[in-house]
């Protein structure tokens, strides 16, 4: 008599993919409330990382535009006094002769005047404006632009002409060329207004007076209060050092000279230390999906030992019960996982683009999203599907 050898059983790749997807049909409701938690935590961590990296790349696109080699000087502050030592009347021309110097310019704040639409304005709405007397260079050292009109060098330097910054000219109510603003004891006429200025945004609220003008009708003393310079950028470092004796030969320990860049840098790493604590609260949010999911699978393991049974007692071995549950699991939470990642990078683009921003969504913050929904369902699903595994088939059979 011939005996046939006992082969050993097989459960193909197809067929496990067929029997983890029948599993999660016959519940979808509960199925799909257990992705959704997964997915929320998928699309919480990936629109944080995505809004962060489209807010960088905005930043990154501004300061490469603008450039990173304006530095600013301004008073140090004096140890004798404690108070800002004012900077030498002649600060802007011995700075302009410092080697690998380009281009200078400075604005002189004029103390006690301010800007009115007409002369019958209260003197105490101020509107937080202030009038900088300021060169004809200013704009070019600044890469600034104009939103409209033209720069004081158009009007010869004793005529009373002045240009608004952006915020000035919103809060001053001036919209057209030739209109007129009360400064002191006299009418200006507006010659134009600035676009934002993103590297030195105080200047958005300053009227801006030719320097002779000021110094003639408003008792403008001619002391700079920040000069603005520009260099190459592989010399920014070494001018910075000569700057400080430049403006004032005597007292260079009494001159303060920054970066504006730098203070765009540090705002994104403190941006960058926020997204981390919100990646973590997505975090937590993804786990209480992981939870979401290995509650589903333990439910779904109790509800269905009469078919674990019935398939243990047909010849199914119990690597072929983990793996059914396992691949239940993964499946589960990488529904989840691609609709998180659909949902986050959704988010992201309507941000960006309601900020004005590249919209940018890494992409290895995507596949590692995925990657991440995969590893949690198979920690999700191993104890339950180990479970069913153990389930005797007599047992499963004969319960209730």
């Amino acid at each position: 008599m011939n005996h046939r050898p006992l082969t050993r059983s097989r459960l193909r790749s197809g067929d496990l993919f067929r029997v983890g997807v029948h599993g999660l049909s016959t519940r979808p409701l509960r199925a799909l409330l257990s992705a959704a938690g997964i997915a929320i935590g998928i699309a919480a961590m990936l629109a944080v990382i995505g809004i962060s990296t489209s807010s960088q790349a905005f930043l990154d696109g501004e300061l490469k535009k603008l450039g990173t080699n304006l530095l600013t000087i301004e008073p140090g502050q004096d140890p004798a006094t404690g108070k800002p030592a004012p900077l030498p009347t002649t600060a802007v021309q011995t700075a302009a002769r410092a080697p690998g110097v380009d281009s200078v310019s400075g604005t002189g704040e004029v103390k006690g005047v301010s800007a009115y639409r007409n002369a019958r304005v209260d003197p105490a709405e101020t509107n937080a404006l202030s009038v900088l007397a300021t060169g004809t260079e200013l704009l070019r050292t600044l890469r600034g632009t104009l939103a409209w009109g033209s720069w004081l060098d158009q009007a010869p330097g004793r005529y009373p002409t002045v240009v608004l910054g952006h915020r000035a000219a919103y809060r001053l109510g001036v919209s057209a060329i030739g209109e007129q603003i009360w400064i002191k004891d006299r009418y200006f006429t507006v010659l134009g207004v600035l676009t934002p200025v993103d590297l030195v945004p105080q200047l958005d609220n300053g009227v801006f007076v030719n320097w002779d003008a000021a110094k003639g009708t408003l008792g403008f003393d001619g002391h700079p209060t920040v000069i603005y310079e520009r260099s190459p950028e592989h010399l920014v470092e070494s001018v910075r050092e000569l700057l400080p004796r430049a403006v004032n030969p005597e007292n260079p320990q009494l001159v303060a000279v920054s970066r504006p860049s730098d203070a765009l840098k540090a705002q994104r790493s403190a941006q960058t230390s926020s997204t981390k604590m919100l990646v973590g609260l997505g975090g937590v949010a993804l786990l209480v999906g992981a939870v979401g999911v290995a509650n589903t699978m333990v439910i779904s393991v109790m509800e269905r030992r009469r078919e674990i049974g019935l398939r243990r007692a047909l010849g199914a071995a119990r690597r072929h019960i983990t793996q059914q549950f396992l691949v239940e699991a993964l499946l589960l939470s990488l529904l989840g996982g691609v609709a998180g990642s659909l949902l986050g990078t959704a988010i992201t683009t309507g941000y960006a683009l309601s900020q004005g921003w590249p919209a940018a969504m890494p992409y290895p913050a995507l596949v590692g999203g995925i990657a991440v929904t995969a590893v949690v369902g198979v920690i999700a699903g191993f104890l339950p599907a180990v479970r069913a595994s153990c389930t005797p088939p007599t047992t499963a059979l004969t319960s209730p």
